[in-house]
């Protein structure tokens, strides 16, 4: 039973829609009902009323939908109005699958800002970013280099949650994109963290892999900036529990954000 428990959640089936389990196989097989006569119009071949038919839903494209979130986003004059702004969104449909809106957490004033890829199971249960095993270690990061998740600001490029932890599509990323852009113009830290591939390369609008992003400053530029932040992209703490050979890079990379922070320079 704890194996096919653990299978389920490794499938992404974390939600019981009902109460109480079913056992399919021993339900009774339903009854056929008895045919009915025809009605009496169609008896008497007279045309009945016409079917009645649904009506089309309206298409969007993904311009549309990128413009109208750029412009949800643009009337944001904090951090509220754009998780308002957020929540009154229905242009990306992982909201639907969703729990809860993940926004952020952490000092909306800090130096330091990080910004991960999507929420996973518990993050989405918690409606926090990075609360799960990565977050965990994201944690044990931070104190190696004297911070803590209060003295930074935490969030991701998406929301919301997609379903059994996959990658999001680039729809759904074009869909969000206004969103964590205007949230980093808020924040306004010194120092932007980029955690994994996707986020990276998300908002440095490139298609190089972390492995070539990462071990070097870079720079996040947004037209609603007066300067740009330097960046820094690092491996995902969720990269690094699979990897764990992996972490020397991190560290040396965590040391370089440190010493950035401290000097200033």
């Amino acid at each position: 039973m704890a194996e096919l428990l653990k299978w389920y959640v490794d499938s992404g089936v974390d939600v019981a829609l009902e109460d109480a389990p079913v056992n399919r196989l021993d339900q009774a097989p339903p009854v056929a009902a008895p045919a009915s006569a025809p009605p009496a119009t169609e008896r008497s071949g007279a045309a009945g009323p016409p079917p009645r038919q649904r009506p089309d839903q309206k298409l969007v494209s993904r311009e549309e939908t990128h413009q109208s979130a750029r412009e949800a986003a643009a009337k944001a004059a904090n951090l509220e109005e754009l998780r308002a702004a957020l929540d009154a969104f229905d242009g990306c449909p992982l909201k639907e699958t969703a729990k809860n809106l993940v926004f952020g957490d952490g000092d909306p004033k800090a130096d330091l800002m990080f910004v991960g890829e999507a929420p996973g199971a518990e993050e989405d249960r918690q409606g926090l970013p990075f609360v799960g095993p990565a977050g965990h270690l994201l944690d044990k990061m931070l104190e190696a280099i004297g911070q803590s998740r209060g003295d930074a600001y935490i969030t991701n490029i998406l929301p919301w949650r997609p379903p059994g932890n996959r990658s999001p599509t680039d729809a759904e990323i074009a869909a969000c994109l206004p969103f964590i852009e205007r949230h980093i113009e808020l924040v306004g830290p010194k120092i932007l963290v980029m955690v994994g591939g996707t986020s990276a390369k998300t908002l440095l609008g490139t298609t190089q892999g972390i492995m070539r992003l990462r071990g070097k400053w870079l720079s996040y530029e947004s037209v609603h900036m007066a300067s740009p932040i330097e960046a820094r992209a690092i491996l995902h703490p969720a990269y690094l529990l699979r990897q764990p050979a992996q972490k020397r890079e991190t560290w040396l990379d965590l040391l370089e954000i440190r010493a950035k922070l401290e000097t200033g320079a």
